[in-house]
């Protein structure tokens, strides 16, 4: 057993489990710059870790993750940090959907936006009773483009339909039932004893090698699809819209285009 790690994502290992906890609490643990990096690189250690046999990927706080770094995005739009957000966030989905090794997500607050996207390219994933998801982007004046590659081979779709336009919040036992995770229990940690222990028996060559198979349709995506979509997000996050969105989600008020409802009589 043991631990290490960087200020953002820290690494503990246990009986053949490497896990890493998300922990960027001032941003929700939104996928800035700097957390990727830290990610990629626990990662990359895990992955070169032969008494490895699974990534346990959690988070401190209320939320797993927030989905992007919204005030990154907006300081590139006004000429700060590259813009380069929709490709960076598919090579970090594709790595976690090609790494190797089962990754299995324990989740015990918040997922928006891109955050549902990395835990759809996690292979396995528990959800308790804290943890709530939407898909907020067309509230902001973008849409789920990136994301969608790991989410939409793997969820229902009429319920896509519904909450990629709604951004309406759901919670564990809806999640569970259309598919964007694995399972949703009352005590997380109790759920994942039998999944870590089966993940544990496994030899490396076998759990890569069904992991390949379950993953063919998502990577297919990636090969089809990731330079139109990185290039729609690209277009949106620049926008007049997504610009307005984006600024009003920051202030913690409402988009000039939000239609409020008149009054029952």
């Amino acid at each position: 057993m043991g631990a290490h790690g960087t200020d953002l994502v820290h690494e503990a290992t246990q009986n053949g489990v490497r896990t890493l906890t998300l922990d960027s609490p001032h941003n929700r643990n939104a996928l800035s710059a700097r957390l990727v990096a830290r990610l990629y690189d626990a990662l990359e250690r895990a992955g070169a870790d032969s008494g490895v046999r699974a990534v346990l990927l959690t988070h401190t706080g209320s939320t797993f993750c927030a989905g992007a770094d919204l005030s990154e995005a907006v300081s590139a739009e006004e000429g700060g940090a590259p813009a380069d957000g929709p490709l960076a966030l598919a090579r970090l989905l594709r790595t976690v959907v090609e790494f190797p090794k089962p990754v299995v997500a324990r989740v015990t607050g918040h997922v928006r936006a891109g955050g549902t996207g990395l835990l759809a390219a996690c292979d396995i994933s528990v959800a308790g009773p804290g943890a709530t998801f939407a898909f907020t982007e067309a509230r902001i004046g973008v849409a789920p483009a990136v994301i969608s590659m790991t989410v939409l081979p793997r969820t229902d779709p009429r319920a896509l339909a519904r909450y990629y336009l709604t951004g309406e919040r759901f919670g564990p036992h809806e999640a569970a039932r259309i598919g964007l995770v694995t399972l949703a229990a009352d005590d997380v940690d109790e759920a994942l004893a039998p999944v870590l222990d089966g993940l544990r028996r496994g030899s490396p060559q076998g759990l890569a090698a069904s992991k390949r198979l379950v993953t063919r349709e998502v990577l297919a995506a990636f090969d089809r699809d990731t330079g139109t979509l990185a290039d729609l997000s690209a277009r949106l996050f620049a926008s007049d819209e997504a610009r307005e969105g984006m600024t009003a989600f920051l202030e913690r008020r409402e988009p000039e285009w939000a239609v409020r409802q008149a009054p029952v009589r």
